[in-house]
């Protein structure tokens, strides 16, 4: 680390691994939550199908259409996820990306292939973006707050 610089950017395995680990929990419950209410709404069985299942991204019925929103709204709630435990702008996009390829090895495995269906590319691919901008644009804000200087600034409480 070079003297002088803002920020410590040494690099710490251990919080980059608690942080993924995080932000995997954060975004797969608040997406089981979300799912649970798209199925109670729809009369659909629960099951992980809806989590991991590509074959269940369609618009075919209110189901499938409700499944879809539950992502996208989730795909918000994952901004707020990368506000709260990564709070850095620039790793917003590698954490979106670590997300979603994860996500994509899950369902991989799960279904015993490739996510052949381009709905669930599509889907990914917007709930990515959603996620990745929308964390940007949070962090953002809380990384772009002034920083009070001067003699009156060290006798106030700041919370930056």
């Amino acid at each position: 680390m070079k003297g002088g610089t803002f920020r410590n950017t040494q690099w710490d395995p251990t919080l980059l691994t608690a942080q993924i680990i995080s932000m995997q929990f954060c975004v797969y419950f608040t997406l089981g939550l979300l799912v649970f209410v798209a199925n109670k709404l729809s009369g659909d069985n629960y099951t992980l199908d809806h989590l991991f299942e590509y074959r269940e991204i369609h618009i075919y019925d209110l189901g499938g259409k409700l499944v879809i929103c539950a992502f996208v709204v989730n795909a918000f709630m994952a901004s707020l996820a990368l506000w709260c435990i990564v709070r850095r702008a620039k790793l917003c996009l590698d954490f979106s990306c670590t997300f979603h390829v994860l996500h994509l090895l899950i369902c991989w495995w799960y279904n015993r292939s490739f996510p052949a269906n381009a709905s669930w590319w599509l889907l990914n691919v917007i709930t990515g973006t959603i996620m990745c901008i929308g964390g940007e644009f949070l962090c953002l804000q809380t990384e772009m707050k002034e920083i009070p200087v001067g003699y009156a600034a060290l006798n106030q409480k700041s919370d930056v």
